[in-house]
């Protein structure tokens, strides 16, 4: 890890305020290509080539999302000495569209563009374009429904368990995840 990125990285990490704080940091610095309005960045390192990525307004990344905007695969190539010349580093674009959530352990790879209004599930590997308004997971990440339905079921409460307080969770509301569980997993 170069200097520059090695500090951004350590600077990132000893912010206190979490995830908002964060995509501000990132920001306010020009870290990025672009970075729009109420972001929030929970990885905890600075990807190579961070002037590759724009993520646009109102994009969340959870815990560990990974951005890879190249391929080491020329270093190999150039030890087996396949040419005279050396091979170039193959590098590329990433952009997340507004309102999107990233899933944590998710990688996503270089050319690839995630439309508006997409989720992508805890880890997948994002190998090409998302269109948006859908749901993608999977290895690699596909398609598994559209935004609409995934609100749908989110709006029935009475069928899963949640907590309406930020990093809290209640009595009640553990009770009730119990229930829930238990619910499911009767033989």
């Amino acid at each position: 890890m170069r200097k520059k990125r090695l500090i951004q990285t350590i600077a990132l990490n000893l912010l206190g305020g979490g995830t908002r704080k964060r995509a501000e940091y990132l920001k306010s610095h020009h870290i990025f290509g672009y970075i729009g309005n109420d972001v929030r960045y929970q990885p905890r390192l600075i990807p190579l080539y961070p002037e590759l990525i724009k993520l646009h307004d109102n994009v969340f990344l959870a815990r560990n999302v990974h951005f890879e905007t190249h391929d080491m695969i020329s270093t190999v190539l150039n030890r087996m000495h396949v040419s005279d010349e050396k091979l170039p580093e193959y590098v590329g674009c990433i952009e997340i569209m507004e309102n999107c959530f990233i899933g944590s352990d998710t990688t996503v790879l270089y050319g690839v563009r995630i439309g508006a209004n997409a989720i992508v599930g805890s880890g997948s590997l994002v190998t090409k374009d998302l269109e948006g308004n859908s749901v993608y997971a999977g290895v690699p990440a596909r398609r598994i429904g559209s935004i609409e339905d995934f609100i749908a079921k989110r709006v029935d409460i009475e069928s899963y368990s949640w907590t309406r307080h930020n990093q809290a969770i209640t009595t009640e509301e553990i009770e009730r995840a119990w229930k829930l569980f238990d619910e499911r997993h009767e033989s």
